[in-house]
């Protein structure tokens, strides 16, 4: 991934974007159809039987759902503008008496291996495959070495806070060590592609190179070694201009803009949880209108 220092390849993009929180707005008007994937949910399968001085239970499996996983077990109903705080407690998730807990989605990162799958059909869309953009939000601490690392030490009061302090020492040296000065110079001070309400660095890259999930580790990106990525792109095109692929940073799932056989190919692929939408579809939080708010929330909470 080479950092791109004209960034007016975006401008016709950004002569496309569409009404704030609609699907055009993240990803651009005009294209023949639009996908939405959701990001999955991690979830985990406690011991319910054991309880210890904190009141946790210890975990037994560990595990990614889908968000029709969690909407079956409930008994709510998925459609393309399913919201995730229609389907779990924002802050606590949501329990069963299995066990089995799930917390929250992902915003802004879309998974690794899920882009790699979806590069899949991504290729064959493009006369470009070997040269497309990569735009990620300049927001992000790692870019600015600001990102850090929490660690639970038990142990002595003193003995753990000297631990915790040695870790984070260490982690931040080589945090610093994984971010490219170059990119911390463009995340601070740009050239930046002015995507509204988002300023965005942009990257040369490939479907080649995507397609390896490990790709972020020598991206130079700032990433926390054994540490899971926490960046993916925010927007993603080819020379040809043919599809995008948008992760709004505040969204929990990515837009597929592009023509009718790649959005076919992408509702088809087992692997992607995704739901045929149009460029007008409201994405907000009060997007969906078939599942009821849950008890004590509204978008102002």
């Amino acid at each position: 991934m080479q950092l791109m220092t004209d960034v007016s390849c975006g401008d016709w993009l950004l002569e496309r974007v569409g009404g704030w929180g609609r699907v055009g707005g993240v990803a651009g008007t005009g294209f023949e159809a639009y996908a939405r994937i959701l990001h999955p949910v991690p979830a985990t399968r406690v011991d319910l039987s054991i309880t210890d001085e904190w009141g946790g239970h210890p975990v037994l499996e560990e595990s990614r759902w889908t968000w029709s996983q969690a909407a079956g077990r409930q008994g709510l109903t998925m459609h393309p503008l399913v919201q995730w705080n229609r389907l779990a407690d924002l802050d606590y998730g949501v329990d069963f008496a299995d066990g089995w807990q799930f917390g929250q989605t992902r915003e802004g990162y879309f998974d690794l291996d899920l882009l790699a799958a979806l590069t899949e059909h991504l290729a064959p869309a493009t006369t470009t495959p070997e040269h497309l953009v990569a735009g990620i939000w300049n927001g992000w601490g790692e870019l600015t070495g600001s990102g850090r690392a929490l660690y639970a030490i038990e142990g002595s009061r003193l003995w753990a806070w000297l631990t915790r302090r040695r870790l984070q020492r260490e982690a931040e040296r080589q945090q610093r060590e994984s971010l490219r000065p170059e990119i911390r110079l463009a995340a601070e001070h740009g050239p930046h592609l002015e995507w509204p309400g988002r300023e965005m660095i942009l990257f040369a890259t490939s479907c080649d190179e995507l397609s390896d999930p490990s790709w972020a580790e020598g991206a130079g990106l700032g990433l926390q070694p054994g540490f899971p990525p926490s960046i993916s792109p925010q927007l993603l095109w080819p020379a040809d201009r043919s599809w995008v692929v948008a992760s709004e940073i505040d969204w929990d799932s990515t837009i597929v803009a592009g023509p009718r056989s790649l959005i076919d190919a992408v509702l088809a692929d087992e692997r992607l949880e995704a739901f045929e939408v149009d460029a007008d579809a409201d994405l907000s939080w009060e997007g969906d209108l078939v599942n009821p708010p849950r008890a004590g929330w509204s978008a102002g909470s």
